[in-house]
């Protein structure tokens, strides 16, 4: 262990696990798990940290790593998420080094996996326009205890949760390699005593044979592989691409049992994110993982403590946008936008959905229905079309 380790410090229940058991006890009950994504740095590379707050014009000035998991220290300290996601490198620092989680209800957790098509380096427009392969960088010894091999009494010390992502493509030969990947990955982490939460991205390069339903070919195949995985070896839950109302109401009624997150996408407006969480909820779900959303907020503490509230039904998210833009004002912050165009719910957060797209009525929203394929016609488009269609929708998606 690192000379520059912090003595353990009484460790307090996790808000994770306390939430786990109520909403397994009871699927209706209202409790909802709030997870900040700070682990870009595992598919953006230097760009991950998000802009710097004296960038000017449209200059690419990035925060650095420093100033990265300062912010990491900031959320965890304030509390109000239940899950700190980071990569490997992070984890060792703020988990095993510093003992940052021991005194707090926030749950560490790394992410397990980085398949070829989060690997977004710039300038590398091939990979993510490419299907999926499976591939992990970090080990689960690394993550428990910051070698790779742990003694039986050292596997708590650091991150004990990680995030596995599979990409399927309808496609047998690569599909069933992500399957098997996955299936080694989960033996492992039971042997070790670690658990997991399943991402399930939608396809990233089908061709020709994209899926006519998107939606219910990701329910129907989540539904599928877990049909063959006993208790032990299960996710504890999952995180999903948002496809709408309908789709999550249907996986969500089909086993009770199964606890279902959604992932942010892309930063959007305020507006996006707290209706996101709000629309959710209320078909459902019980986990959001956001990443982008969080970190391009003018203030990430102030732009958490209301997303908390709409999570925990306090406030309602026009409302929220409100209260988030009194406190920038308060703190001498310039917002992004103004707040009339902040309260605008974007194409970019419902284009996913495929189903459903709100628009702000009123100070509030609507629903109505949108027609239209959910994907472009890749049989008419050419190869750098491809490509960059495949960088904007991982953009969109990662954050």
């Amino acid at each position: 262990m690192s000379d520059r380790t912090q003595p353990s410090r009484p460790r307090v229940p996790k808000s994770l696990d306390l939430k786990l058991a109520r909403i397994q006890a009871d699927p209706s009950c209202r409790d909802f798990i709030l997870a900040d994504a700070k682990d870009a740095d595992m598919a953006f590379g230097l760009s991950a940290p998000g802009q710097s707050p004296e960038y000017y014009g449209q200059e690419a000035r990035f925060r650095t790593l420093t100033e990265y998991r300062q912010l990491m220290r900031e959320i965890v300290h304030q509390g109000l998420v239940d899950i700190m996601l980071m990569s490997a490198s992070s984890s060792e620092v703020l988990t095993i080094q510093e003992r940052l989680f021991d005194g707090s209800h926030v749950t560490p957790a790394i992410r397990a996996n980085d398949t070829t098509d989060i690997w977004l380096a710039a300038g590398s427009g091939r990979y993510p326009s490419q299907p999926a392969l499976p591939f992990r960088t970090a080990t689960i010894d690394h993550a428990q205890c910051g070698k790779s091999a742990c003694a039986p009494d050292e596997r708590h010390l650091g991150a004990n949760l990680g995030l596995y992502s599979i990409t399927l493509n309808n496609d047998t030969e690569l599909d069933r390699q992500t399957l098997e990947a996955y299936k080694t990955f989960r033996l492992e982490a039971e042997q070790k005593g670690f658990r997991h939460f399943l991402e399930v991205f939608d396809p990233n390069a089908p061709g020709e044979h994209a899926p006519a339903d998107l939606a219910r070919f990701i329910n129907d195949h989540i539904a599928r592989l877990l049909a063959g995985v006993t208790r032990r070896g299960r996710p504890v839950f999952l995180k999903i691409v948002y496809h709408g109302p309908a789709a999550l109401e249907a996986l969500v009624r089909y086993d009770s049992s199964v606890v279902v997150g959604i992932l942010g996408g892309s930063a959007g407006t305020t507006f996006d994110a707290y209706h996101m969480v709000w629309e959710a909820k209320k078909y459902g779900a019980r986990v959001a993982l956001y990443g982008r959303k969080i970190n391009n907020a003018e203030h990430q503490l102030s732009f958490v403590r209301h997303l908390r509230a709409v999570a925990d039904d306090q406030i309602e998210p026009a409302e929220a946008v409100r209260a988030y833009h009194g406190d920038l004002q308060k703190l001498g912050i310039r917002p992004q936008r103004p707040l009339a165009d902040d309260l605008q719910q974007t194409d970019t957060a419902s284009s996913y959905a495929g189903t459903s797209r709100a628009r702000t009525v009123a100070g509030g929203t609507e629903s109505r229905p949108v027609s239209g394929p959910a994907e472009p016609d890749f049989s008419k488009m050419t190869q750098a079309e491809k490509v960059q269609w495949n960088l904007d929708r991982w953009k969109r998606i990662l954050g």
